[in-house]
This record gives structure tokens, sequence and C-alpha cells, in this order.
């Protein structure tokens, strides 16, 4: 180990010099760096976060040997960094060029991982949930070319998979291509609610939306059925298209089976509420769109206020 004087190096430098070797998967190297500065500068808040972060990561490298295979090893690291950012944060937020290191260090390693598997495809194939975790993986990166580019190979090959659409939509909202996000979001909360992952979302747009609903006191999987319906109310999703006319046939069939559960168990009018009124919402939009007559309209809209006379107001002032 270099003999480091603390007295004459800048911790900063240090610190600096740390990171580089987290980047590089040298996790016991940069503790090592590091030594020279705990006896004078221990109360640093930097330095606290970074022993606290490489600690815990650590820990999980150490762990990746329980784990047989480059696909189980990878998913083993991105669920630990699912309750990173708030460990990290506990006892004050960690610095952003800190929780960034890891971050880098993490996704680099799981993507190595993926791209080893869909190389080593015996077919030549590409799987799309591989696609769909690399994609992710260069996402949280910041190398949205590459992410988009597997998304976009994922959806070709497994359609109207909601997991995979709001991937797309994300990297849409990083990139600017604003229309593009929101459409794309609208397509894959209608497609299924519950396979968006909202702890993956970056755009702002969205997390903005998901306060929004929290505030309103909707949590936990509600959340998440009543987020395309808010995205309508409060004009986030404001992009609409007209449907083809298999999807047409989906969206009538899909909304009298709800009609019929909700006739016949009264009770189950909750659960099924929410995607009702978003299919009304779809409806409306698709007959706005191919000029149908104001009476289809209006009977759909008087589904909405005889299920939510509230939501009703929202939708029509």
């Amino acid at each position: 180990m270099e003999n480091v004087s603390v007295q004459n190096t800048d911790l900063n430098t240090l610190l600096s010099s740390a990171y580089e070797l987290v980047a590089g998967q040298n996790l016991d190297e940069a503790i090592r760096k590091i030594q020279p500065a705990l006896g004078t500068h221990f109360e640093n808040p930097e330095l606290a976060a970074f022993l606290k972060c490489l600690r815990y990561w650590q820990d999980r490298f150490e762990s990746l040997g329980r784990y047989p295979s480059g696909y189980e090893k990878a998913e083993y690291l991105l669920s630990q960094w699912k309750g990173f950012p708030a460990f990290a944060s506990r006892g004050g937020a960690a610095p952003e060029r800190c929780t960034g290191a890891f971050k880098g260090l993490v996704f680099r390693k799981a993507l190595a991982m993926y791209e080893a598997l869909a190389d080593s495809s015996v077919t030549g194939l590409k799987d799309a949930d591989i696609l769909l975790r690399i994609g992710k993986c260069y996402k949280a990166l910041g190398e949205y070319d590459k992410a988009l580019q597997h998304l976009d190979a994922a959806n070709q090959i497994k359609k109207e998979n909601a997991e995979i659409i709001a991937e797309l939509a994300d990297c849409y909202a990083l990139v600017g291509e604003v229309r593009l996000s929101k459409a794309s979001f609208r397509e894959a909360f209608f497609i299924n609610p519950a396979a968006v992952d909202l702890d993956n979302i970056e755009s702002a747009m969205v997390c903005r939306l998901a306060d929004k609903l929290r505030e309103l006191g909707i949590r936990g999987a509600e959340l998440l059925e009543w987020m395309p319906v808010y995205g309508v109310l409060f004009n986030v999703f404001n992009i609409k298209r007209e449907l083809r006319p298999l999807e047409y046939g989906k969206l009538r069939q899909s909304i009298y089976m709800m009609e019929t559960e909700i006739r016949e168990s009264p009770q189950k009018k909750n659960a099924f509420l929410a995607r009702l009124v978003n299919r009304y919402f779809w409806l409306i939009d698709h007959y706005r769109m191919t000029k149908e007559s104001r009476e289809k309209i209006d009977e759909v809209m008087l589904k909405i206020r005889e299920l939510s006379p509230a939501l009703y107001e929202e939708y029509t002032k």
C-alpha cells in the first residue's frame, strides 16, 4: 500500500481515487486507498457515506458466490440495489457522486452478466427478457441510445408487454421525446398497470403524477391502477390514438366482462373501478377520433357518472 500522508493529501483527491477503484470493481483496494484518511477526517460526511456504502456492497459482492449462474448473480445485485437508496440516505442523504459511483458499479457488473448470456445464446436469437434487462442497465447508466436499442428489440419480440413499453417510455422521456413518452406510458398502464415498476421509472412527469396520487392518499397496488385514470384527469397522458379493429373488439369485450362482474357482484366494484374507468376513457377517445355519433359518447359518459360522480365531474370540468 502507498505510504500516504493525510496531512499533505487532499481528502477529495483520495475520495476521487477511491471512486475510480469502485468503478473498476476493486472494492478492497478502494478501502485501502481511503484508509489513511480515517484518523483525521473520520467526521467528514462524504467519507462516512462512502465507507457505509462500500461495506454494504462488499457484503453483497461476497454473497455472489451463493448463486450458480450469471443470470442469478445479476438478478441478486439488482434486487439489492432496490433497497440501497433508502439505506444510503439513513442518517442524511449520501452525496450524489457517492451513490452514483456505486450505481455504476452495480449496473456495469449486472450488464456484463446479462450481455454474456445474450452473446452465449446457442441459437443466436435474442431473448426479450434479457434484452429488457440489458436495456434497463444501460438506462440506469445514462446510455440512453443503447437502452432504446435493446428495449426496442425486446418490444419487437414480446409485443404488448407493459414492463418493456414502460421502460421504453421512460427512455423517451429521458431523451426529450415527450409525445412518444406520454403515448407509451399510457399504453403500458392500459395493458397492465401492475407490471409497471415505478421504482425504476425516472421520468419527472410520471414521478410527479405518482406523488400527486400519494397526496390523495392512494398508495401501493392501488396507485398503479389509478395512474392512467389520473394521468388523463390531470392532462398528463394526453396523447391519444385511434384503436385498430382488433384492439377495439378486445376493449369492448373487456368492458363487458367488467360490467358483468360488477353487476353480479357489486362488492367488487372498487376492485374494478380504476381499470373500467380507464377503458371508458379509451373508448370515448376512440369514438371521438373515428367521428362516432354523440349518442355513443354520451352513453359512455353516463356510465362513468353512474360509477363515480366525482370522477365524472373531474373528467368533464
